[in-house]
């Protein structure tokens, strides 16, 4: 984890891949690839526990494609920047993703809460009954 509470993946793990990117920028866009795309993998990382890494598969289900995981990245004009952002953006995916569930706290249901379905069975028993009385 670092300092601010994020997990923090290590460098080594991701792998790069610049483009060019759509949008606005004049003419220096048209030369410079500062569209990012962050990959890194989920099955082969050292950041996570076994535990944390099962949980994460499981929650990132949606984003995995062959245990990576993509971050894309183009909103702003300069490479850097864009790498940053993907890099948060993972690493807050990531650190969301194994936070484990909390324990279910068990709850009966309330007097009231009874009276209400209970009511509101008669109601509809009623409804019911209406309905199957013979035409004549």
């Amino acid at each position: 984890m670092s300092h601010n509470g994020r997990l923090s993946l290590p460098e080594s793990e991701m792998t790069w891949r610049f483009s060019r990117s759509s949008g606005a920028g004049g003419q220096h866009v048209n030369t410079s690839d500062t569209r990012v795309e962050l990959i890194w993998s989920l099955t082969s990382t050292t950041a996570l526990s076994p535990d944390q890494r099962q949980l994460a598969a499981q929650r990132l289900s949606n984003r995995l494609i062959s245990g990576t995981i993509t971050v894309v990245s183009s909103q702003y004009r300069s490479q850097h920047r864009n790498r940053e952002a993907a890099r948060v953006r993972l690493e807050e995916l990531v650190s969301h993703a194994i936070v484990p569930p909390k324990p279910r706290q068990a709850t009966r249901p309330s007097r009231a809460s009874k009276q209400r379905r209970i009511d509101a069975k008669k109601r509809r028993s009623s409804l019911k009954q209406g309905r199957s009385s013979s035409w004549e």
